[in-house]
């Protein structure tokens, strides 16, 4: 027996998957917009070391007492285009869409800032 997703969703899975070198592509200018902003990023998608899962950006953020991180994944949307996840959050966890860093910088910037002050949000 099938799947009982919708077409729709296993395509853009598909798409995903067989995108990786567009994932890996647009996860490098996140990094270097994010370690711009002076975040510090573990890149889990080296072809030799993690060839079967998805490629995802750990970003990390410390303060003198704590730290805090998010991983983020990139997946296909609707229309040809690509888009930012906070991965364990899925498709819930929709960013911003790729193509603008900067952006997505910004978004990633004011979610570690939440998550280290939370009275900031």
């Amino acid at each position: 027996m099938g799947s009982l997703r919708p077409l729709s969703v296993r395509l853009l899975r598909w798409r995903t998957r067989l995108g990786r070198a567009a994932v890996i592509r647009d996860l490098d200018l996140l990094a270097v917009a994010v370690q711009a902003k002076g975040y510090r990023c573990v890149k889990l998608y080296q072809a030799g070391e993690f060839p079967t899962r998805p490629p995802l950006l750990w970003i990390f953020a410390f303060s003198p007492g704590d730290h805090v991180r998010v991983a983020v994944g990139v997946h296909a949307t609707p229309g040809g285009g690509w888009a930012y996840y906070e991965a364990g959050r899925g498709r819930r966890g929709y960013l911003c869409p790729c193509g603008d860093s900067k952006q997505a910088a910004d978004h990633i910037d004011a979610l570690l800032r939440h998550r280290m002050f939370p009275s900031t949000w």
